[in-house]
């Protein structure tokens, strides 16, 4: 079955307005309102993002820039992208919305002039075309959970949400190895209920993730505690995975604790 990736920017410009949702009634205080994320702000989280949609683009437009690009990153991630963060505090806000958005459009439209089977460099291991975009969408809703957090605001899911889940699923071997740890042979399936009630499956095995769609990309994009979800988890394996669990590149990231938002959502 062939991959579309129109299908696939719809998914994203889904997620996208439901980030605008939140940040278009803000004012200048608004924007500066601290993360969950230690030290960055709602105009850092967006500014990161805006900054990746263009270097998703120069990936695949200016080799060069990006492999100078990522050569830099690669040194150390965190400095990396705390750097970048700190490059654009001072862009007002309308000045970065407006960035963020033509960053998205133009990524996107590089996109849909791609063949799905194109590889798509990057900062980890380079990504088929349908992935690298799927990682731009995972990537939205991540940030756009900081976001919400910051904001006190609960977010209704979007049709993107399945295709969050299924990145995060195939994220099993990059938790693994970022921790430094030898990927698992044992197989552990997912088991997950989407907003509708619908069941989305991933695999089969033993070893076992099951429960809320929304809770489960929480925790495999560190935006919540496995401790304080009602995943249920069976096996040693799927246990040690949903304590490591992430699914975007870099090295290991610190997650969130336990009770920090209040125990169970």
């Amino acid at each position: 079955m062939a991959i579309d990736l129109a299908a696939l920017a719809a998914d994203l410009h889904a997620e996208t307005a439901a980030l605008d949702a939140l940040l278009l009634p803000l004012d200048a205080e608004g924007w500066a309102t601290p993360t969950p994320a230690p030290g960055w702000s709602v105009h850092d989280q967006i500014s990161h993002l805006a900054y990746f949609d263009d270097a998703t683009r120069f990936a695949v437009r200016d080799f060069e820039w990006f492999a100078n690009e990522r050569e830099h990153a690669l040194l150390d991630v965190d400095a990396y992208t705390n750097e970048i963060a700190t490059w654009f505090r001072d862009l007002p806000p309308s000045d970065l919305f407006a960035w963020f958005h033509r960053a998205r459009d133009e990524m996107v439209a590089m996109f849909l002039t791609l063949d799905p089977s194109e590889r798509v460099p990057w900062f980890g291991p380079d990504m088929s075309a349908p992935a690298a975009l799927t990682a731009r969408t995972m990537e939205t809703w991540a940030h756009g959970q900081d976001v919400a957090d910051a904001l006190g605001a609960v977010r209704a899911p979007t049709p993107a949400l399945r295709q969050v889940a299924h990145i995060c699923v195939r994220a099993l071997p990059n938790s693994f190895r970022t921790h430094g740890l030898p990927v698992p042979e044992t197989a552990v399936q997912v088991v997950l209920t989407g907003p509708d009630g619908d069941e989305w499956v991933w695999g089969t095995g033993a070893d076992s993730v099951t429960g809320d769609a929304v809770e489960f990309c929480l925790v495999a994009t560190q935006r919540r505690h496995v401790d304080d979800t009602s995943l249920e988890i069976v096996g040693p394996v799927a246990a040690q995975w949903m304590q490591i669990a992430q699914a975007f590149a870099g090295p290991a990231g610190a997650g969130r604790r336990a009770g920090q938002f209040g125990g169970r959502q």
